[in-house]
């Protein structure tokens, strides 16, 4: 039987000062690829459902067709809310962009589904901003489910550098540490990533791949 993946994606397209932002596509992408090429079911759902906004960025440069055609499942997402059962599920992935760090903290629907997929000892993994969706999850013990995690995100170095640090409701790095998770960072913009049991986190759109690979390793053997 193939193994089921959720990925949760944001709906969040304004950073404070309606500044435009959205998804990453190619933290999306290059997962939704990894994921297939394993034959793995996929589920993509949302804060609001419906389409998720893609931040205009990560559509410049030198984007393969394979990641842009993945845009295609991002057009009609499920609504968190209508995920009741999180049993079906043998991991849960989040993508970044900036759009993750107003949406995904506070959603009770996600932190539920992030509970129990962990503490059903399966994966649970978030690349770049993606990790903004674990900073509200408590667990059964009422401990943060970061809590003495060794743990990667989006730095604030890398914040500082892309200048949005100042759109931001708080720095991703600094409220994992505060949560008391064990922040590993790596230089700006490298391939960073960390498992710590069964949670599989990222640094950065350069690590995109192997965080969705490591997912792909514990899912398989």
């Amino acid at each position: 039987m193939s193994k089921h993946i959720l990925m949760v994606v944001t709906t969040a397209d304004k950073m404070k000062e309606n500044h435009p932002t959205g998804l990453w596509l190619s933290e999306f992408g290059e997962a939704y690829v990894e994921f297939e090429k394993a034959g793995f079911a996929i589920t993509v759902a949302s804060p609001l459902g419906g389409k998720a906004p893609l931040d205009a960025r990560s559509l410049e440069g030198e984007t393969s067709q394979e990641i842009l055609n993945t845009a295609k499942h991002l057009e009609n997402t499920l609504k968190l809310d209508t995920l009741t059962e999180s049993a079906k599920f043998d991991a849960i992935f989040l993508p970044g962009g900036h759009g993750t760090m107003f949406d995904l903290p506070d959603n009770q629907m996600l932190q539920a589904l992030i509970r129990e997929v962990y503490e059903g000892d399966k994966v649970v993994a978030a690349v770049c901003h993606g990790p903004a969706g674990l900073v509200g999850v408590t667990l059964s013990d009422g401990k943060s489910l970061v809590e003495g995690k060794d743990i990667v995100a989006f730095t604030d170095d890398e914040e500082c550098e892309t200048a949005l640090d100042r759109f931001m409701p708080f720095l991703l790095e600094t409220r994992l540490r505060e949560l008391g998770a064990n922040v590993v960072t790596a230089p700006n913009w490298t391939d960073n990533v960390q498992r710590s049991g069964n949670l599989i986190t990222g640094q950065n759109p350069q690590s995109t791949i192997s965080v969705a690979k490591e997912v792909v390793n514990q899912l398989l053997n």
